[in-house]
């Protein structure tokens, strides 16, 4: 569970905006400067994805879809549709998982950002792309688009490093590609995205349903 809400934070990261002028040459640190520049102008946005997985210990593979909307500082909701139905709910204060499936809800602190992965730093604005991570070049995701490989200087007990897919011109994240500590790759591919909204704090609500188990921090309700 911590490792998508880390890959939900690099999301909300790195989404840029459409307005960013394309850098003269576009050198790993030149691309890691404009994400570092533009993410700040993002106050929100929502957008369609396609989740892939592969690898990890269980050598396992999948793909889902799904919608997600996001709002600084830290409000996120992602609603799989496809193959199964499932919601990741953070109000800002607090995270909500829920697979009606199981018929259970757990509930999590969002964590404070001094203990929080790199990308999370981000949100509480203490975070700086060049000065955490190292830049590479990388394969892009999304055919007609560029990507950088980040890794974290500092050593992540999440992830290893994130491949960012992002529009030559505008800089709009079309893919995050991360590897995980355990081999397994994510990649989010999104389209229809939408930014500056002005997404309303009820969207990032979460109630829970009737006759549902509540696991709150471990503990049953």
């Amino acid at each position: 569970m911590r490792t998508f809400f880390t890959v939900a934070l690099c999301l909300f990261v790195f989404t840029t905006s459409h307005d960013a002028q394309t850098p003269p040459v576009q050198t790993p640190d030149a691309l890691a400067r404009a994400l570092q520049q533009r993410y700040q102008g993002i106050k929100d946005f929502s957008a369609d994805f396609v989740q892939v997985y592969r690898g990890g210990v269980l050598k396992t593979q999948s793909r889902e879809e799904g919608k997600v909307s996001v709002k600084k500082p830290g409000r996120m909701r992602w609603t799989y549709v496809k193959p199964e139905r499932k919601e990741f709910v953070s109000d800002g204060t607090k995270v909500y998982s829920y697979i009606p499936l199981d018929q259970r809800v757990i509930v999590s602190q969002v964590p404070p950002a001094n203990e929080a992965a790199t990308p999370a730093l981000f949100l509480a604005g203490n975070g700086d792309i060049v000065r955490d991570f190292a830049s590479t070049a990388a394969e892009p995701a999304v055919p007609g688009t560029v990507a950088v490989k980040l890794t974290p200087r500092k050593n992540d007990p999440e992830f290893e490093y994130l491949v960012v897919s992002m529009d030559p011109k505008t800089f709009q994240i079309r893919a995050l590609t991360t590897l995980d500590r355990q081999g397994g790759q994510s990649t989010l591919t999104f389209t229809n995205l939408k930014e500056n909204t002005g997404i309303s704090d009820k969207e990032f609500a979460f109630r829970v349903p009737r006759g549902v188990d509540v696991i709150t921090n471990g503990q049953r309700n």
